[in-house]
């Protein structure tokens, strides 16, 4: 995850770092294990201390940790130029194409599909689906070597749908289309104001303080110091705080992910195929309107991962708790930490073979 700026600077911490990217799929499943033996082994003390740490639909150790995750990659940023990616609106359209159509389009009809025996279930699924990403993305677009630049402007430009349409959408697609398919539909109620509240925890924090630390060290220091000492060394933040963020959260469903395996399997089935159908059709429209490697990694990575922070927030607040719903959005996660590891390494296989001969260094 190191800026490839910086190669040349500090060699212990770059071998220090590669061998931690070397690893990075063993270190997340380990994650992943750890946080469900807990959530097993100790499931009432978990439960407890969430409660204590919770305010309102907000667990304050999950903010916490994605906050510190996010912060190195947006602190990265060259924020000087993303008035170049507002400009490029062929990239922009094909987002918001991707995003607010194609996206909840697909994962409506796969819940339908797959999940229309569970409707809680059902519409968990399609909560996940609406919740475009704001967090994560920035993760996987730097592991996969994407356009930090545009995939700040793309999560801003998602941000802002985010806030003004997610409470419309989930009225549509949960209240209304299910009862087209002879489903019933479920009552949701969820404010724009709660929206923005997540949104800023999840994305307003970590994006100001990248934007202020960038703007006073550069000032200070010079871009050269900045990107090749600075950045560096806040690297590994990102990979501390995404391996205790995913403890935290399978520890708070470990217990049922264990008790209802089948369940986890039905859920994990329609988002395994969204994940990578919606990726490589992201891909190849990318790659089809003319993008370089960098810009359609970005594109595909920004649609085809989600905000399950705020899909399990809404879940929570809606519907409670223990619910169905809340339930399948905690899988969320579980399928796509995993299968975007994975859809990284498709996106270099692409890289090679698509994307030949480019230059897709980061200047």
């Amino acid at each position: 995850m190191a800026d490839v700026a910086a190669a040349s600077a500090a060699p212990i911490g770059r071998r220090r770092l590669a061998f931690l990217d070397r690893f990075l799929t063993l270190w997340i499943f380990l994650a992943m294990a750890a946080g469900v033996t807990i959530g097993y082994f100790f499931p009432r003390q978990i439960a407890g201390l969430d409660a204590q740490v919770t305010v309102g639909t907000t667990n304050i150790p999950i903010a916490i940790g994605l906050i510190l995750m996010m912060f190195p990659p947006l602190a990265k940023v060259r924020y000087e130029e993303l008035g170049d990616v507002f400009r490029n609106w062929k990239v922009l359209g094909l987002s918001l194409l991707q995003n607010w159509v194609i996206g909840p389009i697909l994962m409506f009809a796969l819940a339908i599909v797959f999940l229309r025996a569970y409707p809680e279930y059902m519409a968990g699924l399609i909560l996940i689906g609406l919740a475009r990403c704001i967090a994560m993305v920035i993760v996987w677009n730097e592991l996969a070597k994407g356009d930090s630049e545009y995939a700040a402007g793309l999560v801003a430009l998602n941000s802002i749908f985010q806030v003004l349409f997610y409470s419309v959408y989930a009225y549509v697609f949960i209240t209304v289309l299910p009862t087209w398919f002879g489903l019933s539909g479920s009552a949701v109620h969820i404010t724009i104001g709660e929206i923005a509240q997540s949104v800023f925890f999840y994305l307003g924090i970590p994006f100001v303080a990248g934007f202020l630390t960038r703007l006073v060290l550069v000032r200070l220091k010079g871009k050269a110091w900045y990107h090749g000492r600075f950045i560096p060394k806040i690297n590994p933040l990102t990979l501390a705080a995404l391996l205790f963020t995913i403890v935290v959260m399978f520890s708070l469903k470990g217990e049922y992910i264990i008790q209802l395996p089948l369940d986890v399997v039905r859920i994990a089935i329609p988002l395994l195929v969204y994940f990578v159908v919606m990726f490589l059709v992201s891909f190849l429209m990318g790659r089809a309107v003319g993008a370089d490697y960098r810009q359609t990694a970005t594109l595909s990575f920004t649609a085809a991962s989600n905000n399950f922070e705020l899909a399990i927030a809404v879940a929570v607040a809606v519907f409670g708790i223990s619910s169905g719903q809340a339930f399948a959005a905690v899988i969320g996660p579980l399928v796509e930490v995993p299968v975007m590891i994975g859809l990284v390494n498709v996106a270099f296989y692409f890289q090679k073979h698509l994307f030949r001969g480019e230059d897709t260094s980061v200047s």
